[in-house]
């Protein structure tokens, strides 16, 4: 029999409550879900700062129903669950079937014992009770996709499928491991045809691809292996061939040129949405991330979701996927002994034949880095994590700038991991040769030397260690340490500091995105140090990057504003307040500092009717330009000129009296039934000329086959709850997430007093 598979993404029906709630209790919701996001934030909430001032301290239940015609004797039944947050009890018909601890890792329960004919009754118990929690928001509930599975008694589990791949100029040779000794037949498809092979029963199956179309993450080129059993089981793997080589001579090469991971960090949270993200809503992030040249990602610091992978699987992302934050401290700490070995397997049997994941991490800035105690249990994982894959580098990710004044700690009784590393009884090693004694330790049990913040030793460490490739997993995104200290203001954009480095291979930018949580005080829910704002609008850092990491000719120009306010950004990750803003009803006249991001040869700056000459770009090793321009009301332009013509060009303007409303998607798409998209309100002028310094209260509504969600303005020190339909501008802005409930037609409406409303559009599907 073919397997049945299918979501339940509907029907559930959800009620909090300490003990099991009555039936009246329950309402209606769908998968995914984060039950505390649509919260108020308080500065009295449990867990306080970590996660972001929302009140997630409680329990939920969730209910829904499967119909079975009539229950097969002969059959396996599944629930898959992508992710619960956390400590997750399942009971289908009353039986318990089983559960997980550990909100980030993915589990499927045989629930065949408790199937009956009929109706079946599932019921989910979420404690997000315990402390501690994380270090950032993790939210609430079923967050991500639930499937029904049925099969045969014997069916293709595909964990234990392994797939290796040899490939010289002309061919691969593909080896499939089938995890049975049952006849399985494989079929390798490819645009250009198909290649079919059988296993008798040896557990192993051969193909030879001639010319094979190969993976990068410029090329993503994917195949398709499905296998089958002779009873009619059957999984389909969506395969990439690439060749991977990473040394410290020649640093990191894929198919056999030279490649720099341009990366950045990413938690999984989605502003207003919380960790109920959707496919479609990382698509179009990551989408915005690759027009800006990212070609890695470092998912921090747990497992993501299947569907990111697939995206970085079919998108082209190179993947550096780590399975925990700390160990014995932090959250999970109450989890390690028991389940660590369960956790780190899960992520690697899932994604070990995906062509993007290319490392492993095993954790991240864990305690008492470079001492025996951690090095042990590095050295445990390590071995662990290379007995599952042997085809991939494992590492972690380390920062041991901070060495213990003589007090004993008992990690296991630590709630909050960030207090204990910023408290005064740790100082900062300030001997660089005792810092690289603590690397060395750490370098014995890893392939490659990852480092967060720690650019301004590579020369140092990799004389040390000169066998071993170099990584920064985190990166400051604008201001680069000096030797003397792990923190400067040298005006250096760290991520492009292994450029230059043969054995460096890449960094990794803290953060790509803003995120909740990891908050840095009162009032602010979250962390604004990143590359862009949650609903896609780049700072400053970004625009620098993208002129190193893309080949199109770009030329960008921001003027340094104060006066649009503090965002609560821990200093070290901040960008400089340079925006896209030419408004400055202040001033009468004088000067502004500003700042070009380009890769062209040389630029102008025109304003008003005179043109001025900065800088030459390779004056700056990291090619920004910055200077001063005077105060002129109107235009300020910015051309960007190669061998002497003018190819690219950038303009500011000073806005008029604010008359209408815009809205404008993420990326522009239209969204499929039961999908979710962002679109941004502007306040704009007769002109289109943004209003950036309006603060006015924009209201959203939906007609026809759609329904609001969430409003946002990525302010993360706004009080309004995320669950309102109105939301005040800021920066001249407000976003709202909607879902697409069928396939009419649909309207969005963004509307303010006194000013043109906006409307986003579009026509019914017509099947």
């Amino acid at each position: 029999m073919e397997r049945v598979i299918f979501p339940l993404q509907e029907g559930w029906l959800f009620a909090l409550n300490k003990e099991q709630p009555e039936k009246k209790d329950f309402t209606p919701v769908s998968i995914p879900h984060d039950w505390a996001i649509g919260r108020p934030i308080s500065q009295d909430a449990p867990l306080d700062m970590a996660q972001g001032w929302f009140n997630r301290k409680d329990i939920g239940w969730y209910q829904n129903t499967v119909t079975i015609a009539e229950k097969n004797p002969n059959l396996r039944y599944f629930l898959d669950f992508g992710g619960v947050w956390e400590c997750a009890t399942v009971w289908v018909n009353g039986v318990e079937a089983g559960g997980q601890r550990y909100g980030y890792t993915p589990f499927r329960l045989d629930v065949s014992d408790a199937v009956q004919t009929g109706e079946n009754s599932i019921l989910v118990r979420v404690d997000c009770t315990q402390e501690p929690a994380d270090r950032w928001y993790s939210g609430c509930g079923i967050y991500r996709p639930v499937h029904w599975m049925e099969t045969e008694k014997e069916y293709l589990d595909e964990q234990k499928i392994v797939v290796h791949s040899e490939i010289t100029c002309d061919q691969a040779m593909i080896r499939i491991l089938t995890g049975t000794l049952s006849p399985v037949a494989a079929r390798f498809t490819a645009q250009d045809g198909s290649l079919a092979a059988e296993d008798s029963g040896s557990g192993e199956i051969t193909l030879r691809v001639k010319k094979p179309q190969l993976w990068s993450a410029e090329t993503p080129n994917l195949y398709t292996l499905s296998l089958q059993l002779e009873n009619g089981d059957a999984v389909s793997l969506r395969i990439g061939l690439r060749i991977v080589e990473i040394d410290a001579e020649k640093g990191l090469r894929v198919n056999g040129s030279p490649v720099k991971l341009h990366g950045v960090c990413l938690h999984q949270d989605m502003g207003c949405r919380g960790i109920a993200a959707t496919k479609e809503m990382w698509r179009d992030r990551l989408t915005i991330l690759k027009g800006m040249g990212v070609n890695a990602l470092r998912l921090a610091h747990h497992m993501h979701s299947n569907e990111m992978l697939d995206l970085c699987d079919k998108m082209g992302f190179y993947v550096y996927s780590e399975c925990f934050d700390k160990w014995h401290s932090g959250l999970y700490g109450r989890y390690f002994d028991r389940d660590w070995e369960r956790d780190l397997s899960a992520m690697i049997l899932r994604d070990r034949n995906r062509p993007s994941v290319i490392i492993w991490g095993v954790g991240n800035e864990v305690e008492n880095q470079g001492q025996q105690s951690m090095v042990d249990t590095l050295a445990m994982l390590s071995q662990k994590a290379h007995e599952l894959d042997d085809s991939r580098p494992v590492t972690y990710a380390m920062n041991p700038h901070f060495k213990r004044a003589g007090k004993k700690i008992d990690f296991a009784q630590v709630k909050d991991i960030q207090q204990l590393v910023d408290e005064v009884d740790e100082r900062e090693i300030e001997d660089l040769e005792e810092r690289i004694d603590c690397i060395s330790a750490i370098a014995r049990h890893v392939d490659i030397i990852s480092c967060n913040y720690q650019e301004q030793w590579f020369d140092a460490i990799h004389r040390r260690l000169p066998g071993k490739p170099i990584l920064s997993t985190e990166a400051y995104p604008f201001f680069v340490g000096h030797p003397d200290s792990m923190q400067n203001y040298t005006q250096r954009i760290p991520a492009l500091i292994p450029e230059a480095l043969p054995y460096a291979i890449g960094s990794f930018v803290w953060a790509g995105y803003d995120y909740l949580g990891e908050s840095m005080g009162w009032p602010s829910k979250g962390w604004t140090g990143s590359l862009f704002r949650m609903d896609g609008m780049p700072r400053i850092a970004a625009h620098i990057l993208k002129s190193h990491w893309t080949k199109e000719a770009m030329v960008h120009i921001a003027i340094l504003d104060n006066v649009l306010g503090d965002e609560f950004t821990k200093a070290h990750w901040a960008n400089p307040p340079f925006e896209d803003v030419w408004d400055f009803p202040q001033l009468h006249q004088g000067v502004l500092p500003y700042l070009i991001a380009t890769n062209c040869d040389r630029v102008e700056i025109h304003c008003g009717n005179r043109v001025f000459y900065p800088p030459l770009p390779q004056e700056n090793p990291d090619g920004y330009i910055t200077g001063f321009v005077p105060w002129m009301p109107g235009k300020i332009e910015v051309w960007g000129f190669v061998n002497g013509q003018c190819v690219c060009s950038h303009a500011l303007f000073t806005p008029e009296a604010p008359a209408k409303l815009t809205l404008s998607p993420m990326v522009h798409r239209v969204p499929a039934p039961g999908e979710e998209m962002l679109l941004t309100a502007s306040i704009v002028d007769a002109q289109d000329h943004p209003c950036i310094r309006e603060e006015r209260l924009i209201f959203f509504r939906a007609e026809g086959s759609a329904e609001i969600l969430a409003t946002d303005n990525c302010n993360l020190m706004e009080q309004t709850p995320y669950s309102a339909h109105a939301m005040p501008a800021w920066h001249g802005k407000a976003s709202v997430v909607f879902r697409r409930t069928g396939d009419g037609a649909f309207r969005i409406i963004a509307e303010t007093d006194e000013l043109e409303s906006a409307l986003w559009e579009a026509e019914g599907i017509h099947k």
